[in-house]
């Protein structure tokens, strides 16, 4: 607590003292600054259906201010800082993914959103001829961020240490390719070493068609390699969007620290098909993701996405961070309605299965591919009077299916959220 209250009064401090330009010898340090900055309030509560934990009720509040300026009064040069912070406001009736507290004699329900303050931006870019240069810390969600985000719904996201070059001096062409050396953040602020390089590159044929090839080569885990066909068809009628992607993971080529002999296996494949329609306000959609499985022999194994900004995928209860060793089939629809002035409502329903039957069995031992259905839904509208200021109802319902065999899907899931975002920028 001492540090997180140090940090939120130091913060404060140290932007005031950059507020005003520093030079020498005529030449401005720092200039043209500009804050960035989010307050989002929420509250979880969590019945994760184990009789040996008691329900979670998480208050938590995410402070994120952000300075960046030009440097050196260079042309494309400029710096970035950053801090995240997150205070639970004295409430302890969760497991914030450290500190496993109890109600004196059960512990908690999970909300992983630990008390804790970090920097989350240290950075320094330079842009020439639409090329950009980065070095340091700094927020990295790449394409729908099914392999690569920051996980921005838990309240302190995640950052990436890294070098990257980006460029779109070719006209609807945009590449990247980066090295990250560490991330921190989502659970605790301790910065996890890595050795992993991405490459991401995509291309807009016409609005009705991009093209996103990649290849994200996670230390010691995997390589994952994959194309996917995304575009929006105004047909008149109706706004329809759709994907479609396809990808395979095999044995990883950077390496970090000492290797095992099984380090860096993997044989696994994914593809996902969206189709989605917006007639007048009415939404509508229809999804099938599919991350193969483990098969008996363990020669293959099930395709997994440790950099993912998972919440956004398979159910907002988050039953499926870590995909099954049987692998995923996550078989959904939506319906919502959107209206200026009236906020968006989101309905969704799962149908999960696995891929192959490896380490699934029901309550007699019998190989079963069922792991249950999800009802998700969700409310988000601007709060009236208050500019930038928006309100969030959430409610995730999971029931599991026949697969027992792992206490991660054989009990039912519950979560409420009620939320506040409210975001700010100098311009």
């Amino acid at each position: 607590m001492r540090k997180l209250l140090l940090s939120m009064a130091a913060l404060p401090l140290v932007i005031g003292g950059l507020s005003t330009s520093a030079s020498a010898d005529g030449i401005n340090i720092l200039d043209n600054m500009k804050v960035k900055g989010e307050i989002r309030p929420r509250y979880e509560n969590v019945d994760d259906g184990n009789a040996a934990t008691t329900n979670a009720n998480a208050f938590t509040a995410r402070t994120k201010l952000s300075v960046t300026a030009d440097l050196l009064g260079v042309d494309g040069l400029s710096a970035t800082v950053g801090a995240i912070s997150v205070n639970n406001m004295g409430s302890h009736e969760y497991n914030d993914g450290t500190t496993n507290y109890t109600d004196g004699t059960k512990p908690y329900s999970k909300v992983v959103d630990p008390q804790d303050a970090m920097i989350s931006n240290a950075a320094i870019n330079y842009t020439i001829n639409k090329t950009t240069f980065h070095a340091g810390r700094g927020q990295v969600n790449l394409d729908n961020q099914r392999f690569i985000g920051t996980v921005g719904w838990r309240q302190l996201e995640r950052s990436y240490d890294s070098v990257f070059v980006a460029n779109n001096s070719i006209k609807n062409l945009s590449v990247l390719a980066a090295w990250v050396y560490g991330f921190a953040g989502v659970s605790g602020t301790t910065t996890t070493d890595t050795n992993t390089v991405l490459l991401h590159a995509a291309y807009t044929v016409m609005p009705e068609l991009k093209v996103t090839a990649y290849d994200y080569m996670i230390a010691n885990i995997h390589d994952t390699y994959g194309i996917a066909l995304t575009g929006k068809i105004n047909t008149g009628m109706a706004k329809l969007n759709y994907r479609a992607e396809y990808a395979l993971q095999n044995d990883a080529t950077m390496e970090k620290g000492v290797q095992t002999p099984t380090t860096g296996k993997a044989d696994a494949y994914y593809y996902n098909l969206d189709l989605g329609a917006n007639i007048s306000g009415i939404l509508a959609g229809v999804n099938y993701e599919f991350l193969s499985g483990e098969n008996a022999s363990g020669s293959e194994t099930n395709f997994t996405t440790p950099l993912a900004t998972g919440h956004k995928f398979n159910g907002w209860a988050d039953v499926f961070l870590a995909t099954p060793t049987g692998g995923l089939i996550d078989a959904n629809i939506r319906l919502g309605y959107t209206a200026k002035g009236l906020g968006k409502l989101l309905a969704v329903y799962h149908d999960f299965t696995s891929d192959t039957t490896t380490g699934m069995t029901d309550v007699n031992g019998n190989a079963t591919d069922d792991l249950g259905t999800e009802f998700d839904v969700v409310y988000t509208n601007k709060i009236p009077g208050i500019n930038n200021l928006t309100g969030l109802l959430k409610y995730a319902d999971y029931s599991h299916g026949d697969a027992v065999s792992s206490s991660a899907y054989n009990t039912d899931v519950q979560k409420i959220w009620v939320g506040l975002d409210y975001k700010f920028a100098t311009k």
